[in-house]
């Protein structure tokens, strides 16, 4: 049975090497694009975790041959006519699913999928995934929860994102790998598992150029093969997640088998923040520094800080010495960790979308997880607050976190699940 809460000692130095999975936002999208795929594909690196599963289950929906096999391998047999309705319950449980629209349509020439449902931090419309595919000639219909898209010819054209949506972009440049000519994404999102999905789409026939630039060039092919042993980019949310809990309780954490390319958001931050980086080869580490330094932090699209590392660092600020200030700019509602940080003794004061830290120390509390990042925010907050923490709701960690308490565990944390 799966456990819902952990109790955690606080006070207690982390340290030691550890390895990642790939990343949970990058798996999800090209997972998606393997519904255009002829034949076999094998993705490596993949972490079996609660969104992945979801997933998994919504290609098999879908007539997708696909399983999980040993040593964190998915092998997908696409070989059989794709149903184009994907199940309500994935897409409402899961807001990644409707990536499955942009795929589904280039390859059938019709979709027809649920409005998303998904975690609690913001409503996250999809209005510009349906406006972007507008442009390459979709016809788009809503009726009862649903939004039909049909095209017989997916046209190429020049689409400019009012914001540079990582969903959008992902799910545009996946429709127009397979329609008439070139499609040009102005603004487009540079996120790291954007040039992910691009590099795997190219392996796979795609002609695609500008990834991890503004303005994506797609050249639309007549079909996509299958790739084999394809290894996803490590995830750099859990990357900077387990950096953190190195230097919030002054040990000394290394992660193994990164890429420091994509990484400097997160650690030119902790830097600031006091904390030591380092990089040998391939690995990265993160070390205490005496005391934590306060940061003034805003997110932003890549290549500024992301939105999903910010719950992290504001439980690192919590014990800064002096006053930090963070900015979300991403999502309306992503400070619901606020009120539990509070419970443990932060002094933290939020003004819309602008939360003020005024570091201290923090007490052991009972806490309850609203969402994926704000879990991580308290796991990291209980392994230096005094006394023991409970932490509920694990159920929101295992969407995109594989084993971390597993993890935390062998780099030294006191934890009784």
């Amino acid at each position: 049975m799966e456990k819902t809460s952990v109790t955690i000692e606080g006070g207690h130095e982390l340290n030691g090497v550890i390895d990642v999975f790939g990343a949970k936002n990058a798996v999800l999208p090209i997972l998606s694009s393997t519904i255009m795929l002829d034949g076999e594909t094998t993705l490596l690196n993949i972490p079996p975790i609660g969104d992945i599963n979801s997933m998994v289950r919504m290609l098999n929906s879908l007539n997708i041959r696909t399983e999980y096999r040993a040593g964190g391998s998915i092998h997908i047999l696409n070989q059989k006519k794709i149903r184009h309705i994907a199940p309500y319950e994935l897409v409402t449980a899961m807001r990644a699913s409707f990536f499955v629209a942009g795929p589904l349509l280039a390859k059938t020439g019709f979709a027809k999928v649920p409005l998303p449902g998904g975690c609690s931090i913001g409503l996250r419309p999809v209005d510009i995934h349906i406006q972007g595919l507008k442009k390459l000639g979709v016809d788009i219909n809503f009726e009862h929860g649903f939004v039909e898209f049909s095209a017989l010819n997916l046209k190429g054209d020049a689409i400019d994102l009012p914001f540079p949506s990582v969903g959008a972009t992902e799910n545009i440049m996946m429709a127009a790998c397979l329609a008439k000519g070139e499609t040009v994404i102005n603004n487009a999102a540079r996120e790291p598992e954007v040039v992910d999905l691009a590099n795997f789409l190219i392996k796979a026939g795609a002609v695609i150029e500008g990834h991890g630039t503004s303005s994506i060039f797609v050249q639309g092919v007549q079909s996509l093969m299958g790739v084999r042993d394809y290894f996803v980019i490590p995830d750099r949310i859990e990357i900077g997640t387990l950096l953190i809990a190195g230097g919030i309780t002054g040990g000394c954490v290394e992660i193994k088998h990164v890429h420091s390319s994509y990484l400097s958001s997160i650690t030119d931050v902790l830097d600031e923040a006091g904390l030591i980086i380092s990089y040998d080869n391939n690995n990265v580490r993160c070390s205490a520094n005496g005391s934590i330094h306060p940061v003034d932090i805003t997110t932003e699209p890549h290549p500024g800080f992301p939105t999903d590392m910010q719950a992290q660092m504001m439980a690192l600020l919590s014990i800064a010495c002096g006053k930090s200030v963070i900015k979300e700019t991403i999502f309306e509602n992503r400070f619901m960790h606020v009120n539990e940080l509070v419970r443990m003794g932060a002094s933290i004061q939020v003004d819309g979308q602008i939360a003020i830290v005024s570091g201290g120390k923090l007490s052991g509390a009972d806490v309850k997880i609203t969402d994926l990042r704000a879990g991580a925010a308290l796991v990291l907050a209980g392994l230096i607050a005094e006394g023991k923490t409970v932490v509920h709701g694990l159920h929101h960690l295992n969407r995109g976190y594989f084993n971390l308490m597993g993890k935390l565990k062998s780099l030294g944390a006191r934890l009784d699940l």
